[in-house]
């Protein structure tokens, strides 16, 4: 089980040497551990003893390869708005685990406000949306209403976080 300590405890916890191999490895996780230990002026036991610390208090929570979704021929970004007809606990619980079995769906995310949720999804071309929305999105039970927004131009788009 992962620590839970506060956004801010962790980040008193991180000294610099911490940050800096954070920021290496958003920016380029392929880096090698020689690499990585000459630039941040560690041996290469050192190094991985520090960052055994930071797997282990949950600051790095896994290693990914971040595929250009267009090269795949998701041309598609959109993010769909989802509003249930209640919230009874089986029925939030049903959404949510239909949901997290979508491919299309990259990011899930309960709101406070208007939407109940909102979703990120990837898919081809505007056909491939509209079979994702009727065909798995809405016969969810529960599901109310959905606003649909396509994205014409990703202005930013980073996994990387800040560590200041």
């Amino acid at each position: 089980m992962k620590p839970t300590l506060s956004t801010k405890e962790q980040l008193e916890q991180l000294d610099e040497m911490d940050r800096e191999v954070l920021r290496l490895l958003q920016d380029n996780s392929r880096i090698s551990s020689a690499e990585l230990a000459r630039r941040v002026n560690l041996s290469a036991p050192g190094l991985q003893k520090r960052l055994k610390k930071l797997e282990q208090k949950g600051v790095i929570d896994r290693y990914v390869t971040l595929v250009n979704r267009e090269a795949l021929g998701l041309d598609l970004l959109c993010f769909a708005q989802v509003t249930l007809t209640h919230h009874q606990p089986e029925c939030v619980s049903n959404f949510c685990t239909r949901v997290q079995g979508l491919q299309e769906v990259l990011e899930c995310h309960y709101l406070a406000g208007e939407f109940d949720y909102i979703l990120k999804v990837v898919v081809a071309d505007h056909r491939h949306l509209e079979k994702l929305l009727r065909e798995k999105i809405i016969p969810i039970p529960g599901v109310d209403k959905i606003k649909t927004s396509i994205v014409l131009n990703e202005v930013k788009a980073s996994t990387s976080l800040p560590l200041d």
